[in-house]
């Protein structure tokens, strides 16, 4: 895939000495960016990150996000890895620009660049067997050198190769000079070319190694910003001396600090969950999550609270802090919490609907969706996730008689009972079934008795929901209806001693 005119322009340009300058040049040309997942495993947490960071950059650019799965690791890369990461990436929200390009399906393609490298003179046989490499690094830790490969066939004659070995192809690094990166996150960051020995290119199997895969893919896919974790940062000097081999232009760099957990420690697996798919099952929605992604190393004032809108509007690389930050349960919790107050009331009765025939053993049907719609502005303010949302909801569509919690049947009394009976035969009058109305009604009907109104209420939240805990009861008996909410106590008439037949 030839570099498109934009790229070319790009590729040879100086950055300017301003950043305005700089920004100007950013809108002249077409920005590529790439997400570069490994099918192993599900999309992990800081993956979801990087592909966030990577998407917003070519969004605010009005570039093009491109997906590469890199599946050279045939034992490991698994279907089902490749299917999560798609999912996963949905979910989210990020939708990638063309079609995905599948890393194995390339190796002739790679292995052909370290071929011509290797008729250029850039690239060279080596002979080693695995026993000499060996011999090699262990003589190396004795002296207390570092270990790295001492490029003996570097300028050897291959007329001096043992019979029967199969050779890798390494490439030719330089050894004097540094080699320098101007990192977007990390500042100039550079290394003595010495540090660096010949890396492998192609194994004696004639398989490309990752190295050189990264770098013929990135080109090919004219990618132009680079954006990925600082435990990258090691290859990329590796991948540079490459692009100069090839006579290829570098994409600009961005390491970004990993994610770590609430003791500081890099993210891993003892944490919690860290698979995208796994904060979409304990409740999550998408838009919290990229929120969250988003203020996890990257900044913009005193906001907390960032639309997507505001997000591609906003996005830079300079906001972009140096620290690794650490991944906080509770914050994105409560941020949850937040969106789901803003969230469409259909789309979260949708969301829910699963969970809530389960826990109904039975389909929703239309009319169960649209009371679940008239409660949901009462239900949301209190949840802090899906799951929160779902248990709250449950109530109006359990079939009856409710499922009692403890602490509503000790409400549920013969006191409790003869109070709630008595407003039953008051409710039943009424002419309207207005939540203004229905309170009034208990609160006259309560002073006429003496009664503080808790007294009436508590029961008869407890017959309504099964309950202690609820929106506020008469706007329950509104959503409910008549004829449910009058069900619901009758249900509780025929309880023998306070207990469900």
């Amino acid at each position: 895939m030839p570099l498109s005119h934009r790229h070319k322009e790009y590729a040879t340009y100086t950055p300017a000495a301003s950043p305005f300058e700089y920004e100007v040049f950013f809108r002249t040309m077409t920005v590529v960016t790439r997400f570069a997942p490994s099918p192993t495993g599900f999309l992990h947490i800081g993956g979801a990150r990087t592909a966030l960071f990577n998407w917003l950059f070519a969004r605010h650019q009005g570039g093009k996000f491109l997906l590469r799965i890199e599946d050279t690791d045939r034992a490991r890369s698994t279907q089902a890895a490749v299917d999560a990461i798609f999912d996963g990436l949905k979910w989210l929200g990020l939708e990638w620009d063309e079609e995905p390009v599948f890393q194995f399906s390339r190796a002739a393609r790679h292995a052909a660049v370290a071929q011509q490298l290797l008729a250029e003179g850039k690239a060279y046989r080596c002979y080693c067997t695995p026993e000499e490499l060996e011999a090699m690094r262990a003589e190396q830790k004795t002296k207390g050198l570092p270990v790295r490969y001492d490029g003996r066939w570097r300028d050897r004659n291959p007329a001096e190769a043992p019979p029967g070995v199969p050779p890798v192809i390494r490439l030719k690094a330089p050894k004097e000079g540094e080699t320098v990166i101007e990192d977007r996150v990390q500042g100039e960051v550079r290394v003595a070319n010495e540090q660096l020995d010949d890396m492998v290119l192609l194994r004696a199997d004639g398989t490309p190694t990752y190295m050189l895969s990264v770098v013929v893919d990135d080109h090919d896919m004219a990618i132009t910003h680079v954006i990925r974790g600082d435990d990258h940062l090691t290859n990329t000097f590796r991948q540079i001396q490459l692009y100069r081999a090839c006579g290829w232009e570098t994409p600009e760099f961005a390491h970004i600090p990993l994610i770590h957990g609430p003791d500081g420690a890099k993210l891993s697996k003892r944490h919690g969950a860290l698979g995208a798919e796994a904060y979409r099952d304990m409740g999550f929605l998408p838009e919290a999550l990229r929120n969250y992604l988003l203020r996890l190393g990257w900044g913009h004032g005193d906001d907390e609270i960032i639309s997507t809108e505001q997000a591609i509007a906003w996005f830079d690389l300079a906001g972009i802090g140096r620290s690794p930050s650490r991944f906080d349960m509770v914050k994105l919790t409560n941020l949850n919490g937040h969106y789901l107050r803003q969230a469409d009331d259909r789309r979260l009765v949708a969301l829910i609907k699963p969970r809530l025939e389960q826990f109904a053993g039975r389909s929703l049907g239309q009319a169960d969706q649209t009371v679940l719609e008239k409660a949901m502005p009462g239900l949301k303010e209190r949840a802090k996730t899906l799951l929160d949302l779902a248990d709250s909801a449950a109530f109006y569509v359990r079939a009856r008689p409710l499922p009692m919690d403890d602490k509503a049947l000790k409400l549920l009394d013969a006191e409790g009972r003869d109070i709630l009976f008595a407003f039953a035969q008051s409710l039943a009058a009424m002419p309207t079934w207005e939540q203004d109305a229905l309170e009034s009604e208990a609160r006259q009907f309560a002073e006429a008795r003496g009664l503080k109104l808790g007294k009436l209420a508590q029961p008869l939240r407890a017959a309504l929901t099964g309950a202690t805990v609820s929106p506020p009861i008469f706007q329950v008996l509104q959503i409910l209806g008549r004829e449910e909410s009058l069900a619901r106590v009758q249900d509780v008439r025929m309880w023998d001693g306070g207990q469900v037949p």
